[in-house]
């Protein structure tokens, strides 16, 4: 069946669409006109006046949601998570493992692997993010510290191998023992290479980025602080042009005055959004975890240890809200942050991230107030009003 979704204005990867007309034919986007220059195509119309029409977003740093932690690595629970990320605005997203003994990362990874190609309802895994466990101790946040490994190239071909090659990107702490060596032999093999949960010193971070690194991870948190005359990794991270770099947009990881200082510096091609999002995502306060961490949870805010906090409750809708409000930028300029620029970092821009031609059909819906009013994946909408009554995130 053909659906033509109508719509105020729609983002491409290179443009504005206003009044635009999506024609949807067995999932896949047929074609996309302005009504402005052509009439309105045959078809079962879809009208969503006042809304924006962007591609469905993408998260390659995600832990869980709805209960569900994505270590678990069954069936059930990745279509769980999928689910109530299509309902939240996500198309794609990597799954996200946590420092644990080996034998446990070791299973989580196989059980992950086999199931990234096959059918699902909701939101893509597209393959794993692995953080941990090669980071700093010093930094090591939630990860628990006797987990920690050395990085070398023996034990992330473990990882590698359990994982059945489909380990997307890594963070790594650069200034470690065996890391570089670990970061060069990553990358020959297609893994993008996030620094972060690090100490390390600007001269580090550099030798960490000549080796490989691409981005950073949940750019501030788990980071050597910034300092006027050793500026370390945070320094690196921010005036480093080619680097992108993730934000935890909710408000408690980062000030909205650094939030601001992060957009000026790393811009609209090369910041990313993120969640973080562990399993209580979307639930009631309460004691859940996070791999093998056990974390609080009120208010939203995730807590292990005496005060540290551990992943985070955040949807990347609403990432994509607050930013917007935080620093003012318009939507237009939002949205890359979570779509196009992660799709380019990990090297899925052919996939995922841009709405054209030939692509699924991954639509985002968002009002005039910048809200998130309906997802499409693959040309069927998720129902997202339905899932706020079912969720409470």
């Amino acid at each position: 069946m053909r659906t033509v979704l109508t719509a105020s204005q729609l983002f491409t990867p290179d443009r504005v669409v206003l009044q635009p007309a999506v024609v949807i034919e067995d999932g896949v986007i047929a074609e996309i006109v302005s009504r402005r220059d052509a009439p309105l195509p045959a078809g079962r119309h879809v009208e969503l006046p006042d809304c924006t029409l962007a591609p469905a977003l993408f998260d390659v740093h995600i832990h869980g949601s709805g209960g569900h932690d994505l270590m678990e690595g069954t069936a059930s629970v990745v279509n769980h998570v999928g689910e109530f990320l299509a309902r939240r605005g996500v198309g794609a997203y990597l799954a996200t493992t946590m420092t644990a003994p080996m034998d446990v990362l070791l299973r989580s990874l196989s059980g992950l692997a086999k199931l990234l190609h096959a059918p699902v309802e909701g939101a893509r895994p597209h393959g794993i993010h692995i953080e941990g466990p090669f980071l700093s101790p010093h930094k090591r946040g939630a990860h628990a510290a006797h987990q920690l490994q050395t990085p070398s190239v023996a034990a992330f071909d473990r990882l590698w191998q359990a994982a059945e090659g489909k380990i997307r990107l890594m963070t790594i702490a650069p200034e470690l023992p065996g890391a570089l060596e670990t970061i060069a032999h990553a990358t020959t093999l297609g893994v993008r290479v996030s620094l972060g949960h690090s100490n390390a010193v600007a001269a580090e971070a550099q030798a960490g980025v000549r080796a490989g690194g691409v981005t950073a991870t949940h750019t501030f948190n788990a980071m050597r602080a910034f300092d006027h005359r050793e500026p370390g990794i945070l320094g690196e991270v921010l005036t480093n042009d080619n680097l992108y770099a993730e934000m935890i947009c909710d408000g408690l990881h980062v000030d909205p005055a650094a939030v601001r200082l992060f957009w000026k510096a790393k811009g609209k091609d090369r910041a990313l959004l993120v969640t973080d999002a562990m399993s209580a995502t979307g639930m009631p306060d309460g004691t859940y975890h996070l791999g093998e961490v056990e974390v609080r949870v009120k208010d939203g805010r995730c807590i292990t240890g005496e005060d540290t906090l551990a992943g985070s409750t955040l949807t990347l809708e609403r990432a994509v809200r607050n930013f917007a409000a935080f620093t003012g930028a318009p939507l237009a300029d939002v949205i890359p942050l979570a779509t196009r620029n992660p799709a380019r970092m990990i090297g899925l821009e052919g996939e995922v991230g841009s709405l054209a031609p030939g692509r699924s059909a991954d639509i985002a819906v968002f009002s005039a107030k910048n809200e998130l009013v309906e997802t499409f994946l693959r040309g069927e909408p998720r129902g997202v009003t339905a899932a706020q009554a079912t969720f409470n995130g």
